[in-house]
């Protein structure tokens, strides 16, 4: 079965609007990529990808491209299979495994940029995912970058490319944890949120 053009042609506004923080040339991990519409975007961007996901028919789609590494993962049932400070950035969309935060954080180099955007409380409202156990609490994903340094946090609704309820974070690493960044931080509360 063939991959929607969304799953691999359309990167979400949030990773397109940030991914030019991320080190030029720099490694980046696209955790979760699923068909790899950020994986294939950051690749054609000159960033050095690994794309993990559990999904094996999936990532067999992007093992002739180049600039992307795929890996087969297990994320939740087996031990994180990546260094502390391995990569400049680490993307996450769609996806929520409490457990992993840490991990996510820990795998950043200093300077590294984590740009994260998955779904919230509320969204059970509008369709998939339901549960709650994959709906972010109300700023549960700003609470759970620490100790980055935070560049932009949005939560709530959103019309693109589906109704949703979201919550997205862009947070990178200092030397010693949080360190000033030009980037003014941007909030946005309950209500319709841009850039879709």
């Amino acid at each position: 079965m063939s991959p929607a053009p969304h799953e691999i042609d359309s990167p979400s506004p949030w990773v397109r609007r940030w991914a030019g923080l991320i080190r030029s040339g720099g490694r980046v991990l696209d955790l979760a990529c699923g068909y790899g519409r950020h994986a294939r975007y950051l690749a054609a961007l000159g960033f050095a990808v690994v794309a993990v996901d559990r999904d094996s028919a999936a990532l067999a789609s992007l093992e002739s491209l180049g600039g992307i590494e795929a890996r087969l993962a297990d994320l939740e049932g087996a031990a994180w299979p990546f260094a502390a400070a391995s990569f400049d950035g680490v993307v996450v969309t769609n996806y929520l495994h409490r457990p992993l935060f840490g991990h996510l954080t820990a795998s950043l180099r200093v300077g590294g940029v984590l740009i994260y955007e998955t779904f919230a409380a509320g969204n059970e409202q509008y369709g998939r995912p339901s549960n709650p156990e994959f709906l972010l609490r109300p700023n549960e994903l700003l609470q759970s970058v620490e100790p980055l340094a935070l560049v932009a946090f949005e939560q709530g609704m959103v019309s693109t490319p589906k109704l949703a309820v979201i919550q997205r974070v862009c947070a990178v690493r200092g030397e010693t944890g949080r360190t000033p960044l030009d980037a003014p931080p941007v909030s946005a509360g309950a209500g319709e949120i841009g850039l879709e």
